[in-house]
């Protein structure tokens, strides 16, 4: 499917390396309707490009985020509201519309390419939710943080409840979601929810290093495989869980080019040139899992 015409993101790849730009500067990239539906095609498109091998996620301007457009006035989050918007009857599920913040989170998470935030400013509301599922989180020292939504009248959206204690902690997650309150980059360092800190023209570059450190040296789809073990195996109830699908993914990987590419160059001092695709040579168990429905 070719991408719809972009009018709140940007798009690019460069060297196996996808940038996703937020883009709505004047806005502070305000995250609006169309935001949802352009990140879902965007995600779509990278794991449909087997030239993609990593994807980062940045902000266009001085903010990553600032949160949900707010220009709707006090219905802004009545999905009630303005019952012609074909935008939120797709959401809707019997009498339930679902969270359009969190289709894009529950998105990334299924996402079969790694996933970067450059945090480069302000990231509130959806702006620090959205973030979640990501992989690693970089940020500049300039980026502000907020989980506001109780001083919007709202409650945490995105599938955060599920996301933010797993980062941070549960004391963590309730101290933020509870007071609402913003803090500054170095709190985020110090509590877990970003990796790195970075001075703003410094942290592009830093994050295209990192992206290009797993694109340079290691396989597409063991990649895909181990970003979803992890992911997966983080609710597991036991770790019999793990072991069973750890089992197959090693068997599967054990007979594949890659793994004897792999061992090859090891052997010969050279880089791997990995010939497996995402697209073709997923393992036949893959997905093991069956996907929740919302209803």
């Amino acid at each position: 499917m070719p991408l719809p015409t972009l009018e709140t993101t940007r798009y690019s790849v460069d060297q196996g390396i996808a940038t996703i730009t937020l883009n709505r500067p004047e806005k502070l990239n305000a995250y609006n309707a169309r935001m949802r539906e352009e990140l879902i095609a965007l995600f779509d498109e990278t794991d449909a490009d087997d030239n993609v091998r990593v994807v980062i996620v940045t902000g266009a301007g001085r903010a990553f985020c600032a949160g949900a457009d707010l220009s709707g006035g006090g219905a802004t989050f009545d999905r009630q509201a303005n019952p012609g918007d074909l935008s939120r009857e797709s959401l809707k599920v019997g009498d339930v519309y679902r969270d359009g913040g969190g289709t894009n989170t529950l998105r990334i998470y299924q996402s079969l390419k790694p996933v970067i935030g450059a945090i480069n400013g302000p990231a509130v509301g959806i702006g620090a939710t959205m973030q979640l599922p990501m992989d690693i989180r970089l940020a500049s020292t300039e980026a502000r943080f907020g989980f506001v939504f109780a001083r919007r009248g709202i409650t945490p959206e995105a599938a955060s409840s599920w996301f933010l204690p797993r980062l941070v902690g549960m004391q963590t997650a309730l101290e933020w979601c509870m007071t609402g309150r913003v803090f500054g980059a170095d709190e985020a360092l110090a509590r877990g929810l970003v990796r790195s800190l970075h001075a703003p023209d410094e942290l592009l570059p830093a994050a295209r290093a990192l992206a290009r450190e797993i694109a340079d040296n290691t396989a597409p789809v063991s990649v895909a495989l181990s970003r979803q073990l992890l992911w997966r195996m983080a609710a597991a109830p036991h770790p019999m869980d793990a072991h069973r699908i750890d089992s197959r993914s090693i068997q599967s990987r054990g007979q594949s080019a890659d793994a004897r590419e792999g061992v090859t160059a090891f052997l010969e001092k050279r880089a791997a040139v990995f010939p497996d695709k995402v697209s073709t040579d997923m393992p036949a168990f893959f997905p093991w899992w069956d996907e929740p429905e919302f209803k």
